[in-house]
């Protein structure tokens, strides 16, 4: 059994809450333990689980959040940025499936996080799944 830590940027919480409950499910199904923290913002992301992955407590990460198009540059920034450092973080060797939606409007958002729909969250929760399996194949290879 492994331990995640789902890090979620809580700024629109209905569709933080599915995407979550699609992450929960996806990992717990497999038989995992889960954990939940909390940032302020899509880009503390990276951050709070660079300090985590520091603890050797969890195996893996699912990263969560939306960021939704406004009217200002603001959007560009914290979408490429977040998903620029949680790619250099799974470069160094940690698992993370990444669950940010970076959508134009609400509708989007909705269609990408309900678990009955696109379920986002449990897609990002397989994919940090599936590197960690790579993690210990690797691993048990060399």
């Amino acid at each position: 059994m492994a331990n995640f830590l789902i890090v979620e940027a809580r700024f629109y919480e209905d569709f933080n809450d599915m995407l979550i409950s699609g992450a929960k499910a996806a990992l717990e199904a497999a038989g995992h333990s889960v954990e939940v923290l909390t940032v302020p913002g899509a880009l503390e992301i990276p951050g709070a689980i660079a300090l985590a992955a520091e603890t050797g407590r969890y195996d893996g990460f699912v990263a969560i959040g939306v960021v939704i198009r406004g009217e200002t540059y603001h959007f560009e920034i914290v979408a490429g940025e977040s998903a620029r450092a949680i790619m250099a973080l799974t470069m160094d060797g940690i698992a993370i499936g990444n669950g940010i939606l970076t959508v134009e409007n609400s509708d989007q958002a909705l269609v990408r996080a309900d678990p009955a729909q696109m379920n986002k969250g449990g897609e990002a929760a397989k994919a940090a799944l599936a590197l960690l399996d790579l993690q210990m194949r690797f691993a048990a290879a060399s």
